[in-house]
């Protein structure tokens, strides 16, 4: 399928490795010129290498920014004045009993996964406004719906993200400009990968034996009973990105493998 985006311009926040590398790779190979984020220049530089040499497409970019750096952030918008479209999708989570998560911990957290996507907004929504045409994706979970015991300040910044993107789309009536949130389930990215291989190690088990459990014990729900990959994430962000998706706007899309355990 053929997705017009030969002609659009992406970035995506968080984009060196995970699903926000997935996502970029995707739009890439559709033929967006698409920028690609990380919070350090030598990773981003050798990601910008890869995508081109694996996609083929030579409209790729890298741009440097720390979320957690309110002055590198208005950098990275000073140097990239207008996108088509914005996949917010920089995010951290860490596990911890929520009587141990300190302030800290919580205005960190909002300020990654929550303001990240706010700032960036707020820099080119306007201006997709004017053009009559422009896509804001947020890259939530469905821990946005089940709030996780082991890091609720992880799931509270994730249910904020659909609250944000339903308020812009609000702002779109009859304009060519849709806001949505995909909601991915447990997905197999890098730092899921690495997490699964430690305890696996740690329990003498193998990585199947771990993720079996993790279906049956963790996330019992899943239809799926596996991880997501990043690619089956980001086949549905660039479809939302797309022209073709211009009737999908305000909603919360859902790639989590049939984790949340209802059909609304």
């Amino acid at each position: 399928m053929n997705l017009k985006l030969n002609d659009k311009t992406a970035l995506v926040s968080g984009s060196t490795a995970g699903i926000g590398y997935a996502i970029a790779k995707s739009l890439a190979n559709e033929g967006a010129a698409v920028y690609v984020n990380g919070r350090n220049q030598a990773k981003v530089d050798e990601v910008v290498k890869k995508l081109i040499t694996e996609t083929g497409n030579d409209k790729i970019k890298g741009i440097a920014a720390d979320f957690s750096d309110v002055k590198q952030i208005d950098a990275l918008i000073s140097s990239l004045l207008e996108v088509d479209i914005l996949v917010n999708n920089v995010g951290i989570f860490e596990p911890k009993p929520f009587n141990e998560i300190p302030d800290a911990d919580w205005l960190r957290f909002f300020e990654v996964n929550v303001l990240s996507g706010i700032r960036l907004s707020r820099a080119y929504f306007d201006k997709m406004l004017s053009k009559n045409w422009g896509r804001i994706i947020f890259i939530s979970s469905e821990s946005a719906y089940q709030i996780p015991e082991e890091m609720i300040h992880y799931g509270t910044t994730k249910t904020a993200q659909i609250a944000v993107a339903r308020g812009l789309a609000e702002l779109t009536k009859n304009t060519g400009v849709t806001v949505n949130t995909v909601l991915p389930g447990p997905t197999l990215s890098e730092g899921v990968g690495d997490f699964v291989e430690a305890l696996a190690k740690g329990q003498g088990l193998t990585n199947a034996e771990v993720e079996k459990d993790f279906f049956i014990n963790v996330r019992g729900t899943s239809l799926l009973k596996r991880f997501i990959t990043t690619d089956e994430i980001a086949n549905l962000v660039a479809y939302v990105a797309s022209p073709l998706s211009a009737a999908t706007n305000g909603a919360t899309l859902r790639a989590d493998g049939g984790v949340i355990k209802t059909a609304f």
